[in-house]
C-alpha cells in the first residue's frame, strides 16, 4: 500500500512537471543550458518596448540573446562570479529587491500610526503654533552695556510696530536671523519643547494676530507675532504624507532589516547572507518577474566584467593594436573635406602670439594642451584662451575665418574684448588624419567591434547554440 501511494505521488509530480514544461517550453539551449520561453519573453519585451529606437524582431533578438548567454557562460567558466567585487555588488542589489518585499504597505501604515501617536502625545493639548519673529542677537558673554544697547534697539522696533508698521517688512529689514528674515520673520510649525522655554512661554500665550513685547531668550531678544495655531490633523489626513516621508528617509528598508534581525535572532544557525539568499530563492519560486529581474542583474554584472576584459578595456588600452588597425583601414577614415589640426587662441599681449607657437612647435600634438596650461595659465590668472583639436569648417569661428577663409557659420564670432588678439597654429589636413590618435575615439570603437565579433565567433565554436524555431514563433503569441 505504501509503495502504491509513492507511485501515485511520483506519477502526479511527473504530470505536473510535464504540464509546466508545456506551459513554458524551451526556446533555446546554450551549451546545454535551457532558456525557457518566459525568460526570453521577459528580456525581449523589456528591451523592445515602445520607447526603444532600435527595435528587434523576435528572430533578431534570439541571436543577440544567445550571444548574451554565451558571454555569461564564459564569465562563469572563468569564475568571475567568485570575485569579491562581483559578490558584494550583486548581494547589494539582490538585498534591495528582497527588502522591498518584506515590508508591506500595511506594515508602513502601522509604523505611520505609531509615529503619529508619538507626535500627538508630544504635542499635547497646547497644539501647534506658527510664529513669526524679529530677532536681535545677543552673545551669552555680552556686557550689561551691550545687553542694554540691544534691548533699546528691540524696544525701538517694537514702538515702530505699535505705530502701525508692517511686521513682515520690519523683519526683512532688521531681523538678525537671515533664514526667517527673508520670509518676513515667518518660522515653521512648532510643537512644545522645540524651542527655548522663554520663547515658547511667550509664543504659546499669544492668539493669532497678536504680537509680544520684546523679551529675552538665551540667544537674544525676540518680538513674536502669532500667525496661526491648530491641533494636529486626524491621522487619516496625514497618513499619506507620513508614509511618503518614511519612504524618502529609507524607513521601509530599516523596518525590513529589523524583521530580518529578529528572524536571525530566532535561528542562530543562519547568517544574514543566508537569510537573504533563502528569501530571494523563495521570491523567485513564486514571482517569475522577480526571478528574472535578479537573474538579469546577476548576469549583467558578469557580462560587464568579461566584456570589459575581452573587448572594451582591452581595445582602449592597446595602443599598438589601435595603430595597427588604423594602418590597415586608413581608407575608412578618409575625410570628404579638409580639417585643421591645431589651436585657435586668443591673447591680450601681441608678444604672446609668438610665445604660444614657440611653446608647442617642437612637442607632440597630444602634449600641447598641458604645455599651454602650465606655461600660460598655471593658476587662477588666465593669460590666454585656447581651443585645441581637429576642426572642420563650421566647428570654430576663428579657424573658419583665419584658416578656411570663410565667414563663420557660428553666430558667436569668437571675439572677446578681454583677449582681443586672435591667432591660429597648426596644419591643414586635406584628405585624412595624420595618424590614429587624430581619430582615436572612432578607431577604438571600430577596434572594439572587431574584437567583439572575433570573441562571439570563438564563443560560437566553444558553446553549442540551438534555437527552437517552432517555440520561437510562439513568443508573445500564446
Amino acid at each position: 500500500m505504501k509503495m502504491k501511494k509513492s507511485f501515485v505521488f511520483a506519477t502526479m509530480l511527473l504530470s505536473a512537471l510535464m504540464v509546466k514544461a508545456q506551459d513554458d517550453p524551451v526556446v533555446m539551449t546554450v551549451n546545454g543550458v535551457s532558456v525557457p520561453r518566459s525568460e526570453f519573453e521577459y528580456s525581449y519585451n523589456k528591451n523592445n518596448s515602445d520607447g526603444v529606437v532600435d527595435k528587434k524582431t523576435v528572430a533578431e533578438y534570439a541571436e543577440l540573446y544567445a550571444n548574451y548567454k554565451m558571454k555569461v557562460q564564459a564569465a562563469l567558466d572563468e569564475r568571475l562570479d567568485t570575485l569579491s567585487s562581483f559578490k558584494n555588488e550583486f548581494a547589494l542589489y539582490r538585498d534591495q529587491q528582497v527588502l522591498s518585499t518584506i515590508v508591506t504597505d500595511a506594515d508602513m501604515l502601522v509604523e505611520a500610526k505609531k509615529a503619529y501617536t508619538r507626535a500627538k502625545e508630544a504635542i499635547g493639548p497646547r497644539g501647534l503654533i506658527q510664529p513669526a519673529h524679529i530677532f536681535f542677537r545677543l552673545s551669552t558673554k555680552a556686557t550689561p552695556q551691550e545687553q542694554e544697547r540691544v534691548k533699546q534697539r528691540a524696544d525701538s522696533v517694537y514702538n515702530v510696530l505699535r505705530n502701525g508698521a508692517d511686521f513682515a517688512e520690519l523683519a526683512k529689514k532688521v531681523s538678525e536671523n537671515p533664514r526667517t528674515a527673508e520670509r518676513g520673520g515667518l518660522m515653521g510649525w512648532m510643537q512644545p519643547n522645540q524651542a527655548y522655554p522663554e520663547f515658547e512661554d511667550v509664543a504659546y500665550s499669544l492668539q493669532p494676530g497678536e504680537y509680544s513685547r520684546p523679551f529675552l531668550a538665551p540667544d537674544g531678544y525676540h518680538i513674536v507675532l502669532m500667525k496661526a495655531r491648530k491641533q494636529l490633523e486626524p491621522f487619516d489626513e496625514l497618513k499619506d504624507q507620513i508614509v511618503r516621508s518614511f519612504e524618502q528617509q529609507g524607513i521601509r528598508d530599516a523596518i525590513a532589516q529589523q524583521k530580518l534581525r529578529d528572524q536571525l535572532s530566532g535561528d542562530n544557525s543562519l547568517t544574514m547572507e543566508q537569510i537573504m539568499e533563502k528569501r530571494a530563492d523563495s521570491l523567485a519560486a513564486v514571482d517569475p518577474e522577480m526571478k528574472y529581474l535578479i537573474q538579469e542583474y546577476h548576469d549583467g554584472l558578469l557580462l560587464y566584467e568579461i566584456s570589459n576584459r575581452k573587448v572594451w578595456d582591452r581595445a582602449a588600452k592597446d595602443e599598438a593594436g589601435q595603430r595597427a588597425w588604423f594602418d590597415a583601414h586608413k581608407k575608412d577614415y578618409a575625410w570628404s573635406e579638409p580639417h585643421y589640426k591645431g589651436i585657435a587662441y586668443h591673447v591680450k599681449d601681441k608678444a604672446d602670439v609668438k610665445a604660444v607657437k614657440n611653446c608647442v612647435k617642437r612637442l607632440p600634438f597630444d602634449q600641447w594642451k598641458e604645455a599651454l596650461r602650465s606655461t600660460f595659465n598655471p593658476d587662477s590668472v588666465i593669460r590666454i584662451r585656447v581651443e585645441i583639436g581637429i576642426f572642420k569648417q563650421g566647428d570654430n569661428p576663428t579657424i573658419d575665418r583665419m584658416v578656411f577663409k570663410t565667414n563663420p557659420t557660428n553666430t558667436d564670432n569668437g571675439v572677446n574684448n578681454d583677449y582681443p588678439i586672435d591667432a591660429v597654429y597648426g596644419k591643414k589636413l586635406k584628405k585624412s588624419p595624420e595618424n590614429y590618435t587624430d581619430v582615436r575615439a572612432q578607431v577604438i570603437a571600430d577596434y572594439q567591434e572587431m574584437l567583439e565579433q572575433e570573441w562571439i565567433a570563438s564563443l560560437r565554436r566553444r558553446y553549442p547554440v540551438k534555437i527552437n524555431q517552432d517555440v520561437l514563433k510562439t513568443v508573445n503569441q500564446h
